[in-house]
């Protein structure tokens, strides 16, 4: 079985496109590089050990999160019907740089989740996850209920990240929690 802590999913082959091999994938990632940039990329079904593919080439969808892929190897449609609903994997250490104040999926998690009541931090659970379908939620775990809350990923909640300490300061909206 496969340890997904090495392995970050950026996309999902959701179809063949044309008749010469070529893939149709829903992006998961915000890096469009992923799948334009020629280089290794690994694909999985279900939990299986992912299996090294070549990307060719990649093109993306206009004013979608779709791109077109070219694989090495894949070359008729029956090849790429048979990698329908394959996850496209990068290795977790494959992290493109990021702009400041921007953060990667994996560096969320775990993180300590901070509320400041009367002036006082208390911590109330931790980050699961980060949802993100072009949505960004947090999704997390707190800790007085084991209840797990889906968190709007935007600066008016989540006030403060620090890295280097592992947590964040949230400011929620009141009811967030009761939903």
């Amino acid at each position: 079985m496969v340890n997904n802590n090495e392995w970050l999913i950026i996309g999902e082959i959701t179809s063949p496109h044309g008749i010469d091999g070529k893939l149709k994938v829903k992006s998961l990632s915000d890096f469009p590089e992923r799948f334009t940039k020629p280089g290794q990329r690994w694909l999985q079904v279900n939990m299986e050990e992912p299996i090294s593919y070549e990307l060719v080439s990649g093109i993306q969808k206009p004013g979608t999160n779709t791109f077109i892929i070219s694989l090495r190897n894949i070359d008729n449609r029956n090849k790429a019907e048979g990698l329908r609903k394959h996850k496209l994997l990068v290795q977790s250490n494959d992290m493109p740089d990021l702009k400041p104040g921007e953060f990667h999926i994996n560096e969320l998690k775990k993180l300590k989740v901070k509320e400041i009541v009367n002036k006082k931090e208390n911590i109330i659970g931790e980050v699961c996850d980060l949802l993100n379908e072009r949505n960004n939620l947090l999704l997390i775990k707190l800790y007085s209920s084991n209840k797990k809350v889906l968190v709007p990923f935007v600066e008016e909640i989540i006030t403060c990240i620090d890295l280097k300490k592992g947590f964040l300061i949230i400011d929620p909206p009141k009811g967030l929690f009761d939903l």
